[in-house]
């Protein structure tokens, strides 16, 4: 078992469920679960994914851009987070880069996308995440018994021959 092996295998332990394969150019609307003064309560967020981030699944973060008003609001949503309660994908644009950053920039027709046409069940299929799973495998120590017997056979030789 190597290490990346290991480390998939404690990380599955905290990956959330529901979540489905968000890309560059996908809008959506989180839910994040907001904690103040004892109370809860839910917030959404709605905009367009300006960029994914992460190597390993659970440290995969999205970034998420809103135009409000004039002026634009960027969050950044760490996709298996438990504050995280749920991410709902409703549309979907053709993009050919990981990260847009640069619709930062563009205002007005520039900054329009070319729609892919899908149903939203389709958008929102869940990722399916490769688990690994390996079968328990038993190390066992050396045993001690075997030195013990080798030193009492020997022992029992050096007698026989002092005997003669």
């Amino acid at each position: 078992m190597t290490n990346v092996d290991i480390v998939r295998k404690v990380q599955n332990e905290f990956l959330q469920t529901g979540r489905p394969d968000l890309r560059t150019g996908m809008e959506v609307e989180v839910y994040q679960i907001i904690r103040e003064n004892g109370k809860e309560r839910i917030q959404r967020f709605k905009g367009i994914i300006i960029r994914t981030a992460g190597k390993s699944e659970l440290e995969k973060t999205i970034t998420v851009r809103r135009k409000i008003g004039a002026f634009g609001v960027e969050k950044i949503f760490a996709i298996h987070s438990s504050t995280i309660e749920k991410i709902e994908v409703l549309r979907q644009f053709k993009v050919r880069r990981k990260s847009i950053t640069f619709i930062r920039e563009l205002t007005g027709k520039a900054a329009r996308l070319k729609e892919i046409k899908m149903t939203k069940e389709e958008l929102n299929t869940e990722k399916t995440i490769a688990s690994v799973n390996y079968p328990e495998q038993k190390v066992e120590a050396p045993k001690a018994e075997t030195k013990e017997a080798k030193v009492e056979e020997t022992s029992s030789e050096d007698t026989t021959k002092e005997s003669n």
